[in-house]
């Protein structure tokens, strides 16, 4: 953890997949203070069709991001890493800024296995963003 999984409707060449999670996993660690090597990045690409929203009463092509985090960081943090992950999947992918969604889901610690880094994942502290 953190795993971020983005849905698309859309296909990329691997490249493209690769520098997206290198910038994304680069601004998770920098934004949240964290280890880069605990993070995973899944882009899914559903193609044409594949994921939609409902804008004023009709279906509509989006996107959405999904963020598997540790718990106990501020919703002002949080806000401010969607806006940072939202502009890069737009320079980096061309999806449109408001049809792409962030959302959080916030597990503790021991909810997150690493064994490379030598089992759970520690809790959050405010001492992390310090």
């Amino acid at each position: 953890m953190p795993y971020l999984q983005l849905d698309v409707n859309d296909h990329y060449p691997a490249e493209t997949k690769r520098l997206l999670a290198a910038r994304l996993s680069e601004t998770y660690a920098q934004t949240m203070s964290m280890d880069m090597r605990r993070i995973s990045v899944a882009i899914r690409e559903l193609g044409a069709g594949g994921l939609w929203r409902m804008i004023d009463g009709e279906p509509e092509p989006a996107s959405i991001l999904m963020c598997d985090i540790r718990q106990g960081r501020p919703a002002e943090l949080r806000m401010t890493l969607a806006k940072q992950l939202i502009a890069i999947c737009v320079d980096t992918l061309g999806l449109r800024e408001d049809r792409l969604n962030v959302e959080f889901t916030q597990h503790a610690g021991d909810e997150m296995y690493h064994p490379t880094l030598g089992g759970y994942s520690p809790e959050w502290s405010d001492e992390e963003g310090k």
